[in-house]
Protein backbone atom coordinates (compact mmCIF):
# COMPACT_ATOMS: atom_id res chain seq x y z
CA UNK A 1 0.00 0.00 0.00
CA UNK A 2 2.99 2.30 1.24
CA UNK A 3 4.34 1.59 -2.47
CA UNK A 4 1.56 2.47 -4.53
CA UNK A 5 1.24 6.06 -2.53
CA UNK A 6 4.52 6.55 -3.12
CA UNK A 7 4.42 5.58 -7.00
CA UNK A 8 1.35 7.72 -7.11
CA UNK A 9 3.44 10.85 -5.61
CA UNK A 10 5.67 10.10 -8.48
CA UNK A 11 3.51 10.23 -11.19
CA UNK A 12 1.05 12.69 -9.78
CA UNK A 13 2.94 15.91 -11.30
CA UNK A 14 3.20 14.65 -15.07
CA UNK A 15 -0.65 14.03 -14.37
CA UNK A 16 -1.56 17.16 -13.65
CA UNK A 17 0.39 18.86 -16.19
CA UNK A 18 -0.78 16.41 -18.88
CA UNK A 19 -4.33 16.24 -18.00
CA UNK A 20 -7.11 15.91 -20.97
CA UNK A 21 -10.50 15.07 -20.85
CA UNK A 22 -11.55 11.37 -22.16
CA UNK A 23 -14.98 11.62 -23.41
CA UNK A 24 -16.98 8.43 -22.02
CA UNK A 25 -20.91 8.18 -20.49
CA UNK A 26 -20.94 9.59 -17.28
CA UNK A 27 -20.06 6.68 -14.46
CA UNK A 28 -17.66 5.01 -16.41
CA UNK A 29 -14.10 4.11 -15.31
CA UNK A 30 -11.41 4.94 -18.29
CA UNK A 31 -10.66 1.15 -17.62
CA UNK A 32 -14.48 0.10 -19.14
CA UNK A 33 -14.50 3.03 -21.68
CA UNK A 34 -14.15 -0.02 -24.47
CA UNK A 35 -17.71 -0.87 -23.62
CA UNK A 36 -19.52 2.25 -24.12
CA UNK A 37 -19.05 3.23 -28.28
CA UNK A 38 -21.70 5.16 -29.11
CA UNK A 39 -21.83 3.86 -32.38
CA UNK A 40 -22.64 0.87 -31.80
CA UNK A 41 -25.09 -0.56 -29.67
CA UNK A 42 -24.60 -1.50 -26.25
CA UNK A 43 -24.19 -4.76 -24.52
CA UNK A 44 -24.38 -5.21 -20.84
CA UNK A 45 -21.61 -6.19 -19.38
CA UNK A 46 -22.68 -9.58 -18.14
CA UNK A 47 -23.53 -9.96 -21.64
CA UNK A 48 -27.69 -11.21 -21.26
CA UNK A 49 -28.93 -8.25 -23.22
CA UNK A 50 -27.79 -6.35 -26.28
CA UNK A 51 -29.73 -2.40 -26.46
CA UNK A 52 -29.49 0.38 -28.01
CA UNK A 53 -26.51 2.76 -27.05
CA UNK A 54 -29.61 5.33 -26.51
CA UNK A 55 -30.85 3.97 -23.46
CA UNK A 56 -27.32 3.63 -21.59
CA UNK A 57 -27.82 6.21 -19.05
CA UNK A 58 -31.23 7.07 -19.85
CA UNK A 59 -32.53 6.21 -15.98
CA UNK A 60 -34.59 2.88 -16.71
CA UNK A 61 -32.46 -0.38 -15.83
CA UNK A 62 -32.03 -2.57 -18.46
CA UNK A 63 -28.88 -4.78 -17.36
CA UNK A 64 -29.52 -7.48 -14.57
CA UNK A 65 -26.37 -6.19 -13.80
CA UNK A 66 -27.06 -2.42 -13.72
CA UNK A 67 -24.11 -1.96 -16.45
CA UNK A 68 -26.68 0.29 -18.57
CA UNK A 69 -26.95 2.84 -15.86
CA UNK A 70 -23.47 3.92 -14.59
CA UNK A 71 -24.51 7.27 -14.26
CA UNK A 72 -28.30 7.23 -12.65
CA UNK A 73 -29.42 6.02 -9.34
CA UNK A 74 -31.74 3.63 -11.49
CA UNK A 75 -30.37 0.48 -10.94
CA UNK A 76 -29.75 -1.00 -6.94
CA UNK A 77 -26.81 -3.34 -8.15
CA UNK A 78 -24.98 -0.59 -10.50
CA UNK A 79 -21.47 1.31 -9.65
CA UNK A 80 -20.93 5.06 -10.22
CA UNK A 81 -17.22 6.12 -11.04
CA UNK A 82 -15.75 9.31 -9.63
CA UNK A 83 -13.32 10.25 -11.55
CA UNK A 84 -11.67 13.10 -8.04
CA UNK A 85 -9.24 14.84 -11.08
CA UNK A 86 -6.11 15.27 -8.19
CA UNK A 87 -6.91 12.83 -5.75
CA UNK A 88 -8.06 8.99 -5.44
CA UNK A 89 -10.49 8.14 -8.09
CA UNK A 90 -12.97 5.79 -6.49
CA UNK A 91 -16.39 3.67 -7.15
CA UNK A 92 -19.73 4.12 -5.24
CA UNK A 93 -23.42 2.29 -5.14
CA UNK A 94 -25.18 4.02 -7.85
CA UNK A 95 -28.01 4.24 -5.50
CA UNK A 96 -25.88 7.10 -4.03
CA UNK A 97 -26.10 9.30 -6.98
CA UNK A 98 -28.01 12.03 -6.47
CA UNK A 99 -29.26 11.43 -3.11
CA UNK A 100 -28.10 14.86 -1.89
CA UNK A 101 -25.11 13.90 -0.17
CA UNK A 102 -21.79 14.36 -1.43
CA UNK A 103 -19.88 11.34 -2.00
CA UNK A 104 -17.38 11.94 -4.80
CA UNK A 105 -15.16 15.00 -3.78
CA UNK A 106 -15.29 16.55 -7.31
CA UNK A 107 -19.12 16.41 -6.64
CA UNK A 108 -19.55 14.67 -9.90
CA UNK A 109 -22.12 12.06 -8.35
CA UNK A 110 -24.55 15.25 -7.12
CA UNK A 111 -25.05 16.31 -11.19
CA UNK A 112 -28.90 16.64 -10.70
CA UNK A 113 -29.75 16.87 -6.99
CA UNK A 114 -29.10 20.11 -6.62
CA UNK A 115 -26.99 19.93 -3.80
CA UNK A 116 -24.31 22.18 -3.18
CA UNK A 117 -21.18 20.09 -3.33
CA UNK A 118 -17.49 21.71 -3.00
CA UNK A 119 -14.59 20.62 -5.50
CA UNK A 120 -12.37 19.32 -2.54
CA UNK A 121 -10.31 16.67 -4.52
CA UNK A 122 -7.18 19.32 -4.54
CA UNK A 123 -7.31 19.81 -1.11
CA UNK A 124 -7.64 16.18 -0.39
CA UNK A 125 -4.64 15.46 -2.51
CA UNK A 126 -2.69 18.11 -0.91
CA UNK A 127 -3.18 16.33 2.34
CA UNK A 128 -2.65 13.03 1.35
CA UNK A 129 0.57 14.29 -1.00
CA UNK A 130 1.91 15.55 2.28
CA UNK A 131 1.06 12.75 4.53
CA UNK A 132 2.55 10.36 2.10
CA UNK A 133 5.42 12.57 1.97
CA UNK A 134 6.23 11.69 5.41
CA UNK A 135 5.26 7.80 5.27
CA UNK A 136 7.83 7.82 2.53
CA UNK A 137 10.28 9.74 4.63
CA UNK A 138 9.74 7.52 7.18
CA UNK A 139 10.19 4.73 5.41
CA UNK A 140 13.30 5.69 3.57
CA UNK A 141 15.23 6.42 7.47
CA UNK A 142 13.23 3.29 8.91
CA UNK A 143 15.12 1.10 5.97
CA UNK A 144 18.39 2.86 6.26
CA UNK A 145 17.91 2.24 10.02
CA UNK A 146 17.07 -1.67 9.04
CA UNK A 147 20.39 -1.89 6.89
CA UNK A 148 22.74 -0.71 9.59
CA UNK A 149 21.25 -3.59 11.84
CA UNK A 150 21.37 -5.95 9.72
CA UNK A 151 25.08 -5.13 9.50
CA UNK A 152 25.32 -4.68 13.36
CA UNK A 153 23.69 -8.37 13.51
CA UNK A 154 26.07 -10.03 11.62
CA UNK A 155 28.98 -8.45 13.14
CA UNK A 156 27.22 -9.70 16.52
CA UNK A 157 27.08 -13.58 15.06
CA UNK A 158 30.24 -13.21 14.33
CA UNK A 159 31.50 -12.50 17.80
CA UNK A 160 29.24 -15.29 19.33
CA UNK A 161 29.94 -17.47 17.15
CA UNK A 162 33.67 -16.98 18.00
CA UNK A 163 32.82 -16.67 21.20
CA UNK A 164 31.37 -19.71 21.02
CA UNK A 165 34.00 -22.01 19.61
CA UNK A 166 36.17 -20.01 22.84
CA UNK A 167 33.83 -21.42 25.53
CA UNK A 168 33.84 -25.09 23.91
CA UNK A 169 37.32 -25.11 23.67
CA UNK A 170 37.56 -23.71 27.46
CA UNK A 171 35.25 -25.59 28.71
CA UNK A 172 37.27 -28.84 27.59
CA UNK A 173 40.23 -27.38 29.47
CA UNK A 174 37.88 -26.39 32.76
CA UNK A 175 36.52 -30.31 32.72
CA UNK A 176 40.17 -31.96 32.36
CA UNK A 177 40.75 -29.25 35.53
CA UNK A 178 38.20 -30.47 37.93
CA UNK A 179 39.06 -34.03 36.92
CA UNK A 180 42.91 -33.16 38.13
CA UNK A 181 41.01 -31.58 41.27
CA UNK A 182 39.12 -33.90 41.73
CA UNK A 183 41.69 -36.31 42.42
CA UNK A 184 43.65 -33.86 44.64
CA UNK A 185 40.64 -33.78 46.70
CA UNK A 186 40.01 -37.24 47.20
CA UNK A 187 43.76 -37.69 47.86
CA UNK A 188 43.68 -35.11 50.35
CA UNK A 189 40.77 -36.47 51.75
CA UNK A 190 41.29 -39.92 52.59
CA UNK A 191 43.56 -39.27 55.42
CA UNK A 192 42.04 -36.26 56.75
CA UNK A 193 38.90 -38.79 57.24
CA UNK A 194 40.91 -41.13 58.67
CA UNK A 195 42.57 -38.32 61.34
CA UNK A 196 39.13 -37.35 61.66
CA UNK A 197 37.80 -40.55 62.60
CA UNK A 198 41.01 -41.54 65.35
CA UNK A 199 39.97 -38.18 66.76
CA UNK A 200 36.33 -39.13 67.07
CA UNK A 201 36.92 -42.48 68.09
CA UNK A 202 39.34 -41.24 71.05
CA UNK A 203 36.39 -38.42 72.27
CA UNK A 204 34.21 -41.65 72.05
CA UNK A 205 35.73 -43.56 74.25
CA UNK A 206 36.25 -40.92 76.17
CA UNK A 207 32.78 -39.59 76.12
CA UNK A 208 31.91 -42.76 77.55
CA UNK A 209 34.64 -42.89 80.72
CA UNK A 210 33.03 -39.54 81.57
CA UNK A 211 29.21 -40.83 81.15
CA UNK A 212 29.91 -44.04 82.67
CA UNK A 213 31.67 -41.58 85.82
CA UNK A 214 28.72 -39.52 85.77
CA UNK A 215 26.65 -42.45 85.96
CA UNK A 216 27.92 -43.73 88.90
CA UNK A 217 28.25 -40.19 90.40
CA UNK A 218 24.48 -40.37 90.08
CA UNK A 219 23.54 -43.51 91.25
CA UNK A 220 25.61 -42.54 94.65
CA UNK A 221 23.77 -39.49 94.82
CA UNK A 222 20.69 -41.49 94.74
CA UNK A 223 21.68 -44.06 96.82
CA UNK A 224 22.48 -41.34 99.71
CA UNK A 225 19.07 -39.96 99.00
CA UNK A 226 17.49 -42.88 99.42
CA UNK A 227 19.13 -43.65 102.46
CA UNK A 228 17.11 -41.82 104.85
CA UNK A 229 18.52 -43.42 107.98
CA UNK A 230 22.06 -42.92 106.01
CA UNK A 231 23.21 -46.23 107.52
CA UNK A 232 24.46 -47.79 104.24
CA UNK A 233 21.45 -50.07 103.67
CA UNK A 234 17.95 -49.29 101.33
CA UNK A 235 15.22 -50.33 102.51
CA UNK A 236 11.78 -51.53 101.41
CA UNK A 237 10.35 -48.93 103.42
CA UNK A 238 12.64 -46.22 102.57
CA UNK A 239 12.02 -47.35 98.53
CA UNK A 240 8.63 -46.77 99.04
CA UNK A 241 8.57 -43.43 99.57
CA UNK A 242 9.38 -42.63 95.94
CA UNK A 243 6.03 -42.77 94.23
CA UNK A 244 7.65 -42.05 91.23
CA UNK A 245 8.94 -45.63 90.83
CA UNK A 246 5.46 -47.29 90.86
CA UNK A 247 5.79 -50.08 87.46
CA UNK A 248 1.75 -50.45 87.37
CA UNK A 249 1.37 -46.45 88.19
CA UNK A 250 -1.98 -47.18 89.98
CA UNK A 251 -1.03 -44.44 92.47
CA UNK A 252 1.68 -46.11 95.07
CA UNK A 253 4.41 -48.68 95.39
CA UNK A 254 3.77 -51.79 97.11
CA UNK A 255 6.33 -53.83 99.32
CA UNK A 256 5.70 -56.07 96.89
CA UNK A 257 6.86 -54.22 93.68
CA UNK A 258 9.86 -52.22 95.95
CA UNK A 259 11.21 -55.73 96.41
CA UNK A 260 10.96 -56.50 92.96
CA UNK A 261 12.78 -53.49 92.15
CA UNK A 262 15.47 -54.58 94.64
CA UNK A 263 15.99 -57.65 92.50
CA UNK A 264 13.86 -59.76 95.31
CA UNK A 265 16.14 -58.58 98.22
CA UNK A 266 14.66 -56.81 101.26
CA UNK A 267 17.36 -54.56 101.55
CA UNK A 268 20.46 -53.50 99.13
CA UNK A 269 23.90 -51.86 100.03
CA UNK A 270 25.57 -49.68 97.63
CA UNK A 271 27.30 -52.57 95.43
CA UNK A 272 24.01 -54.24 95.19
CA UNK A 273 21.96 -50.75 94.47
CA UNK A 274 24.28 -50.38 91.79
CA UNK A 275 24.37 -53.90 89.94
CA UNK A 276 20.23 -54.35 90.38
CA UNK A 277 18.07 -51.98 92.06
CA UNK A 278 19.71 -49.03 89.97
CA UNK A 279 19.36 -50.68 86.45
CA UNK A 280 15.29 -50.76 87.40
CA UNK A 281 14.83 -47.06 88.62
CA UNK A 282 17.07 -44.82 86.98
CA UNK A 283 14.98 -43.78 84.10
CA UNK A 284 12.15 -42.74 86.69
CA UNK A 285 13.81 -42.03 89.57
CA UNK A 286 13.71 -38.49 90.48
CA UNK A 287 16.00 -36.64 93.40
CA UNK A 288 14.27 -35.09 96.12
CA UNK A 289 14.39 -31.34 94.97
CA UNK A 290 12.68 -32.12 92.05
CA UNK A 291 9.81 -34.58 93.54
CA UNK A 292 9.72 -32.10 96.29
CA UNK A 293 10.84 -29.01 95.49
CA UNK A 294 10.17 -26.96 99.00
CA UNK A 295 12.94 -29.55 100.47
CA UNK A 296 16.31 -27.99 101.16
CA UNK A 297 19.42 -28.33 99.06
CA UNK A 298 21.25 -31.62 99.02
CA UNK A 299 23.76 -29.61 99.85
CA UNK A 300 23.17 -28.42 103.37
CA UNK A 301 23.35 -30.82 106.13
CA UNK A 302 20.64 -31.26 108.76
CA UNK A 303 22.61 -29.27 111.49
CA UNK A 304 23.15 -26.60 109.14
CA UNK A 305 19.48 -26.50 108.24
CA UNK A 306 18.65 -26.12 111.90
CA UNK A 307 21.14 -22.92 112.32
CA UNK A 308 19.31 -21.28 109.32
CA UNK A 309 16.72 -18.33 110.90
CA UNK A 310 13.22 -18.91 109.81
CA UNK A 311 11.40 -18.11 106.27
CA UNK A 312 9.19 -15.49 107.97
CA UNK A 313 12.34 -13.78 110.03
CA UNK A 314 13.49 -10.12 108.42
CA UNK A 315 16.81 -9.27 109.29
CA UNK A 316 17.46 -6.17 111.18
CA UNK A 317 19.07 -3.86 108.97
CA UNK A 318 22.14 -2.05 109.73
CA UNK A 319 22.02 1.21 109.37
CA UNK A 320 25.39 2.46 110.51
CA UNK A 321 28.13 2.88 107.81
CA UNK A 322 30.97 0.94 107.89
CA UNK A 323 33.97 1.73 109.89
CA UNK A 324 36.49 2.08 106.82
CA UNK A 325 33.65 4.05 104.32
CA UNK A 326 34.25 1.02 101.77
CA UNK A 327 30.98 -0.15 100.37
CA UNK A 328 29.26 -3.40 100.71
CA UNK A 329 30.73 -5.93 98.11
CA UNK A 330 28.04 -7.05 95.89
CA UNK A 331 27.47 -10.77 95.79
CA UNK A 332 27.37 -10.25 91.75
CA UNK A 333 30.91 -8.28 91.98
CA UNK A 334 32.23 -11.58 93.96
CA UNK A 335 35.08 -13.11 91.83
CA UNK A 336 33.76 -16.21 93.65
CA UNK A 337 30.10 -15.39 93.02
CA UNK A 338 27.57 -18.08 90.44
CA UNK A 339 30.95 -20.57 90.25
CA UNK A 340 28.36 -23.16 91.59
CA UNK A 341 25.37 -23.58 89.98
CA UNK A 342 21.81 -24.55 91.51
CA UNK A 343 21.19 -28.33 91.98
CA UNK A 344 19.84 -29.73 88.99
CA UNK A 345 21.03 -27.38 86.38
CA UNK A 346 23.71 -27.63 84.23
CA UNK A 347 27.14 -26.20 85.29
CA UNK A 348 29.51 -24.71 82.81
CA UNK A 349 31.90 -27.66 83.10
CA UNK A 350 29.60 -30.35 82.46
CA UNK A 351 28.97 -28.45 79.26
CA UNK A 352 32.41 -28.05 78.47
CA UNK A 353 32.88 -31.51 79.43
CA UNK A 354 30.62 -32.97 76.83
CA UNK A 355 32.12 -30.54 73.85
CA UNK A 356 34.84 -32.47 71.62
CA UNK A 357 38.10 -31.29 72.55
CA UNK A 358 40.20 -29.41 69.60
CA UNK A 359 42.11 -31.10 66.82
CA UNK A 360 45.65 -31.74 67.32
CA UNK A 361 47.83 -29.58 65.14
CA UNK A 362 49.12 -32.75 62.79
CA UNK A 363 44.75 -33.31 62.26
CA UNK A 364 44.53 -29.91 61.67
CA UNK A 365 46.73 -29.67 58.98
CA UNK A 366 45.45 -32.59 57.25
CA UNK A 367 41.95 -30.75 57.39
CA UNK A 368 43.31 -27.43 56.81
CA UNK A 369 44.95 -28.85 53.24
CA UNK A 370 41.58 -31.11 52.24
CA UNK A 371 39.41 -28.54 52.55
CA UNK A 372 42.05 -25.78 50.50
CA UNK A 373 41.83 -28.99 47.69
CA UNK A 374 38.13 -29.01 48.11
CA UNK A 375 37.76 -24.89 47.91
CA UNK A 376 39.76 -25.16 44.91
CA UNK A 377 37.46 -27.78 43.03
CA UNK A 378 33.95 -26.43 43.91
CA UNK A 379 35.42 -22.91 42.35
CA UNK A 380 36.29 -24.94 39.51
CA UNK A 381 33.26 -26.98 39.32
CA UNK A 382 31.43 -23.79 39.96
CA UNK A 383 33.53 -21.76 36.73
CA UNK A 384 32.50 -24.74 34.44
CA UNK A 385 28.56 -24.63 35.24
CA UNK A 386 29.11 -20.89 34.17
CA UNK A 387 30.95 -21.84 31.04
CA UNK A 388 27.95 -24.29 30.11
CA UNK A 389 25.18 -22.17 30.91
CA UNK A 390 27.19 -19.11 28.39
CA UNK A 391 27.42 -22.10 25.68
CA UNK A 392 23.55 -23.06 26.15
CA UNK A 393 22.32 -19.29 26.54
CA UNK A 394 24.60 -18.25 23.06
CA UNK A 395 23.44 -21.70 21.31
CA UNK A 396 20.12 -20.51 22.07
CA UNK A 397 20.41 -17.44 20.38
CA UNK A 398 22.29 -18.33 17.70
CA UNK A 399 19.37 -20.74 16.36
CA UNK A 400 16.74 -18.30 16.97
CA UNK A 401 14.44 -17.16 13.94
CA UNK A 402 15.53 -13.13 14.14
CA UNK A 403 14.22 -13.17 10.41
CA UNK A 404 15.77 -13.15 7.21
CA UNK A 405 18.64 -11.54 7.20
CA UNK A 406 18.67 -11.44 11.55
CA UNK A 407 17.48 -7.49 11.52
CA UNK A 408 14.84 -8.31 15.12
CA UNK A 409 18.09 -9.50 16.56
CA UNK A 410 18.66 -5.93 18.49
CA UNK A 411 15.40 -7.09 20.16
CA UNK A 412 16.62 -10.31 22.15
CA UNK A 413 16.92 -9.49 25.61
CA UNK A 414 14.97 -5.63 26.12
CA UNK A 415 11.88 -4.72 27.17
CA UNK A 416 9.64 -1.84 25.87
CA UNK A 417 6.93 -0.36 27.90
CA UNK A 418 3.15 1.70 26.99
CA UNK A 419 1.88 3.75 29.65
CA UNK A 420 -1.86 4.18 29.48
CA UNK A 421 -4.68 5.74 32.50
CA UNK A 422 -4.79 2.68 34.17
CA UNK A 423 -1.92 0.15 33.66
CA UNK A 424 1.75 -0.06 32.51
CA UNK A 425 2.12 -2.78 29.91
CA UNK A 426 5.99 -4.07 29.05
CA UNK A 427 6.60 -6.24 25.88
CA UNK A 428 9.71 -8.09 25.92
CA UNK A 429 10.36 -9.40 22.79
CA UNK A 430 11.23 -13.34 22.58
CA UNK A 431 10.02 -13.67 26.23
CA UNK A 432 6.65 -12.33 27.35
CA UNK A 433 4.13 -9.54 27.93
CA UNK A 434 2.56 -8.16 30.87
CA UNK A 435 0.54 -5.62 32.74
CA UNK A 436 0.43 -3.91 35.73
CA UNK A 437 -1.83 -1.43 37.65
CA UNK A 438 -0.35 1.92 37.05
CA UNK A 439 -0.96 2.81 40.81
CA UNK A 440 0.29 -0.36 42.41
CA UNK A 441 -0.79 -3.91 42.05
CA UNK A 442 0.36 -7.29 41.08
CA UNK A 443 1.42 -8.12 37.69
CA UNK A 444 0.06 -10.11 34.97
CA UNK A 445 1.17 -12.28 32.46
CA UNK A 446 -0.46 -11.33 29.53
CA UNK A 447 1.45 -14.61 27.12
CA UNK A 448 5.02 -15.63 26.52
CA UNK A 449 7.09 -15.68 23.97
CA UNK A 450 5.21 -18.47 21.20
CA UNK A 451 6.10 -17.77 17.35
CA UNK A 452 6.07 -15.40 14.49
CA UNK A 453 2.28 -15.58 13.55
CA UNK A 454 2.18 -12.98 10.52
CA UNK A 455 0.67 -14.04 7.29
CA UNK A 456 2.33 -16.89 4.72
CA UNK A 457 3.87 -14.31 2.61
CA UNK A 458 5.09 -11.92 5.69
CA UNK A 459 5.52 -14.17 8.56
CA UNK A 460 7.73 -11.32 10.33
CA UNK A 461 5.12 -8.92 10.27
CA UNK A 462 3.18 -10.77 13.96
CA UNK A 463 4.30 -11.75 16.96
CA UNK A 464 2.22 -14.20 19.23
CA UNK A 465 2.31 -14.57 22.71
CA UNK A 466 0.72 -17.68 24.59
CA UNK A 467 -0.19 -18.94 27.93
CA UNK A 468 -0.43 -16.13 29.87
CA UNK A 469 -2.27 -16.06 33.36
CA UNK A 470 -5.84 -17.61 32.93
CA UNK A 471 -8.83 -15.58 32.99
CA UNK A 472 -11.72 -15.99 35.51
CA UNK A 473 -13.47 -18.61 34.03
CA UNK A 474 -12.01 -18.28 30.80
CA UNK A 475 -9.02 -18.95 28.83
CA UNK A 476 -5.28 -18.31 29.07
CA UNK A 477 -4.49 -14.66 28.27
CA UNK A 478 -2.61 -14.17 25.11
CA UNK A 479 -1.18 -11.48 23.09
CA UNK A 480 -0.98 -10.53 19.42
CA UNK A 481 1.52 -7.86 18.59
CA UNK A 482 1.68 -6.46 15.03
CA UNK A 483 4.43 -5.00 13.60
CA UNK A 484 5.16 -1.67 11.54
CA UNK A 485 7.52 0.75 9.79
CA UNK A 486 9.53 3.50 12.22
CA UNK A 487 11.63 4.94 13.04
CA UNK A 488 11.46 3.83 16.35
CA UNK A 489 11.71 1.26 18.52
CA UNK A 490 8.04 1.30 20.49
CA UNK A 491 5.12 -0.02 21.51
CA UNK A 492 2.30 2.21 20.61
CA UNK A 493 -0.70 1.15 21.47
CA UNK A 494 -2.84 -1.75 23.74
CA UNK A 495 -6.13 -3.25 22.86
CA UNK A 496 -8.69 -5.87 23.95
CA UNK A 497 -10.51 -6.74 20.96
CA UNK A 498 -11.79 -10.07 22.68
CA UNK A 499 -12.00 -11.05 26.11
CA UNK A 500 -8.30 -12.07 27.19
CA UNK A 501 -7.13 -11.82 23.62
CA UNK A 502 -4.63 -8.71 23.93
CA UNK A 503 -3.45 -6.86 20.78
CA UNK A 504 -0.10 -4.64 20.59
CA UNK A 505 0.82 -2.05 17.89
CA UNK A 506 4.92 -1.97 17.67
CA UNK A 507 6.92 0.06 15.17
CA UNK A 508 10.23 -1.15 14.38
CA UNK A 509 12.72 -0.38 11.69
CA UNK A 510 13.27 -3.73 11.48
CA UNK A 511 9.96 -4.19 9.19
CA UNK A 512 10.72 -1.48 6.58
CA UNK A 513 11.10 -2.53 3.14
CA UNK A 514 12.97 -0.91 0.17
CA UNK A 515 9.77 1.06 -2.07
CA UNK A 516 11.82 -0.97 -5.29
CA UNK A 517 10.56 -4.02 -3.66
CA UNK A 518 6.66 -3.43 -3.54
CA UNK A 519 4.22 -3.75 -6.30
CA UNK A 520 4.50 -0.23 -8.04
CA UNK A 521 0.78 -0.37 -9.04
CA UNK A 522 -0.81 2.94 -7.61
CA UNK A 523 -4.54 3.17 -6.68
CA UNK A 524 -5.18 5.73 -9.05
CA UNK A 525 -7.56 4.11 -11.68
CA UNK A 526 -7.44 6.92 -14.49
CA UNK A 527 -3.53 7.57 -16.37
CA UNK A 528 -3.31 11.13 -17.36
CA UNK A 529 -5.72 11.26 -20.33
CA UNK A 530 -8.35 10.73 -17.80
CA UNK A 531 -7.31 13.57 -15.09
Amino acid sequence: MLCRHLMFLLTLGCIFAAAVEVQRPRGVSLSNRHFYDETKPFTCLDGSKTIAFDRVNDDYCDCKDGSDEPGTSACPNGNFHCTNVGYKPQFIPSSRVNDGVCDCCDATDEYNSGAVCPNTCKEMGRKERESLQQMAEIAREGFQLKQRLIEEAKRRLEEKEKKLVELKEGKIQKEEQLEALRTVKETAEKPEKEARDRHQGAWEEQKAIIQKEKDRRRMAESFREIDDDGDGIISVSELQTHGELDPDADGSLTEEEAQTLMGGATQTDMTAFEEVAWKNIKEKYKPEFEAHPEAPMLSETPEEIAKEPPSDSVPEEDDDEDDDGEDEVDDEDDPEYDKAPPVGLPSQKTEDEERMPPYDEETQALIDAAQKARDAFDEAEKSLREAEDQIRGLEKEISFDFGPSAEFSYLYNQCYELTTNEYVYKMCPFSRVSQKPKYGGSETNLGSWGSWAGPENNKYAMMKFEQGTGCWQGPNRSTTVKLSCGKDTAVISTTEPSRCEYLMEFTTPAVCREPQELDPHHELDAPRDEL
